[in-house]
């Protein structure tokens, strides 16, 4: 593909403008100050649908400028390779999605009153989406910087009796303090400002984007009712926000959709499409053999499901011990340990969030390549179910729900039939679907057409989620080795850390993306091995583009040091910044799109 360097086109496929001029910083201003604004225009002038070339035209608006700055938030997973007659922060290529700030170079900082100037750059995307987004520009003059509103996004879907929302940062360092507040215009009264309707900047948090959460009522229609919200500060230029009720059709009340498989996407009953969006919930696959009880002391009552709520989660994969569930090990175990699960899972599909029952922790002992533990008790992640309690599990699992299509089946966790089998495709991809007697596998192992037979035979219909090898890392033959189903509902799971094989978006886009084109995926774990979120917001931007839903590894408040963990306690405080940056992102998610 030849990306050209500063193309001429003078087709322009789209444009977003903003003006902004006077200043929101605390104190008495000066006329002089008052007088410095600057406008800016975008327009992309190519696209091939993987990439695509833009040009951003400046204009000075008042007095003349010394400097001047863009800022823009990519909505979607927009990349810039290459800028000129500007200069981008983050440097090019520049992260998927990313905030940008562009400074002068060094010969085109200084602007005289009514100069017009244009920067240009060529950049790449994935997914099909290439939304312009607004940019805003200040500038300084003979008096203070100029001040702006960043939001983003400035459309959100917000699904009803659900949230969603967007985030908001200034553009310079005020020289005080500086109070944003979201109100509601005239339009659908079922969609409110629920948080962050009045957001305080400082000289030390300016450019750090804060989450304002919208809600949208229950009711009884079936309209997709719209909503202005006015982004607004003391002097500054207002921003609007366009905020549209996602419909759930009326009549379901609060609780999780039933779900089936159409194509490639996860459907609601109506046909609606649909994506999990939301958290793990560890302790049901180690408390009962670990002597810590069913969770681990965590609480699974009303108050932890609105803490969840609060974060805009809408699933919550439940891992389970096989062998607690069957009842020939751990306390509690058998009938209790059952029951324990069905009150969760029902709580959860009562308060609108879609369950994934996941088989965890299996009976087998394996000590060969990546093995977790040499026991042959459930005590450890083994590389592939057992034969001997795994369909039994499943059979129970699926007698408890059938009927229920809002909960979801997530049927081994992280198979890694290729470690035992010495790194042989072949092997791994005959034995993760047929099972029998698997190259260093010990035990006899079921298949997941062995485990798919067992929840169907029961005359369960509900969705079925089926990882990949490689601790679920790897789909490169998932199409060819997918198991038969008659009922036609099975999905893809995907598992992504920051330290798996497949981690950039040239393999998402070449092996997961190639599985999501005819089947849903949804990546079951997503997380990364710090208490930054760099790597799972890459992840997430490419699965937001491309209809994959993720769940993030842990709602569990066990500490970041070794990262992963979402909270510091079960009232939804998040981690520094792991936890921090999930929430914020999904704040801004919607899991009808």
């Amino acid at each position: 593909m030849t990306i050209r360097r500063k193309p001429w086109h003078t087709a322009l496929t789209a444009a977003a403008t903003v003006v902004l001029a006077g200043f929101g910083l605390a104190g008495v201003q000066s006329a002089a100050d008052a007088a410095v604004s600057c406008s800016a225009a975008y327009a992309k002038s190519w696209d091939n649908g993987s990439a695509f070339g833009a040009t951003i035209t400046v204009t000075n608006t008042g007095d003349p400028l010394t400097t001047w700055t863009l800022s823009f938030d990519f909505p979607d997973n927009q990349m810039i390779t290459q800028m000129w007659d500007g200069t981008p922060t983050p440097a090019a290529p520049t992260p998927a999605g990313a905030a940008i700030t562009v400074n002068p170079a060094s010969y085109n900082a200084a602007k005289a009153t009514g100069a017009t100037w244009t920067v240009g750059f060529n950049g790449t995307y994935t997914g099909g989406v290439n939304t312009p987004p607004t940019v805003s520009c200040a500038g300084n003059g003979t008096g203070a910087p100029q001040q702006a509103l960043v939001v983003s996004p400035t459309s959100v879907s917000v699904p009803e009796g659900g949230t969603a929302g967007y985030t908001v940062r200034l553009q310079s360092q005020p020289s005080g303090t500086v109070t944003v507040t979201s109100t509601a215009g005239t339009g659908d009264g079922d969609i409110t400002v629920s948080g962050g309707a009045g957001l305080t900047f400082t000289t030390s948090n300016w450019s750090t984007p804060q989450t304002v959460t919208l809600r949208a009522a229950e009711d009884a229609d079936n309209a997709n009712g719209t909503r202005p919200i006015s982004v607004s500060s003391s002097d500054l230029t207002s921003v609007t926000v366009n905020a549209t009720e996602a419909d759930n059709d009326g009549g379901t009340g609060d609780a999780a959709p039933a779900l089936r498989v159409s194509g490639n996407r996860l459907v609601t009953s109506s046909g609606t499409a649909y994506r999990l969006l939301g958290v793990n919930r560890a302790s049901g696959e180690f408390a009962c053999v670990q002597g810590k009880g069913m969770w681990d002391s965590g609480p699974v009552d009303q108050a932890s499901v609105d803490a969840m709520k609060a974060w805009n989660i809408h699933a919550v994969r439940i891992p389970l011990n096989e062998e607690c569930w069957v009842g020939v090990n751990g306390s509690p175990s058998g009938a209790t340990y059952q029951q324990n699960v069905k009150d969760y899972v029902n709580l959860l599909v009562a308060n609108g969030i879609t369950p994934i029952v996941e088989m965890h922790w299996s009976h087998g002992q394996y000590t060969g390549q990546g093995a977790g533990c040499s026991d042959t008790a459930a005590t450890c992640q083994k590389p592939m179910p057992d034969a001997q309690y795994a369909p039994t599990f499943w059979t129970g699992v699926a007698n408890a729900f059938k009927g229920d299509n809002a909960v979801v089946f997530d049927l081994f966790n992280e198979p890694y039939p290729d470690a035992a089998a010495n790194w042989n495709a072949t092997a791994a991809w005959t034995c993760w679907r047929d099972g029998g007697t698997c190259t260093g596998i010990g035990y006899e192992v079921a298949g997941m057409q062995d485990l798919v037979d067992a929840v169907r035979a029961t005359g369960a219909t509900n969705v079925i989620m089926l990882g990949g090898i490689e601790w679920a890392n790897n789909l490169s033959q998932w199409l060819t080795y997918k198991p038969n189903d008659p009922t036609g509902n099975l999905m893809a799971a995907w598992h992504t850390y920051n330290f798996n094989a497949c981690v950039n978006t040239s393999c998402w886009n070449n092996q997961v993306g190639a599985v999501a084109a005819q089947v849903p995926v949804h990546a079951g774990e997503i997380g990364q091995n710090s208490c930054a979120h760099d790597y799972i917001d890459q992840v997430m931007a490419w699965a937001d583009v491309n209809g994959v839903g993720y769940t993030a590894w842990t709602w569990n408040p066990w500490g970041c040091s070794q990262g992963n963990v979402l909270i510091t306690d079960y009232n939804g405080t998040p981690t520094s910044t792991y936890g921090e940056g999930f929430k914020a992102h999904l704040l801004t998610r919607n899991p009808f799109s």
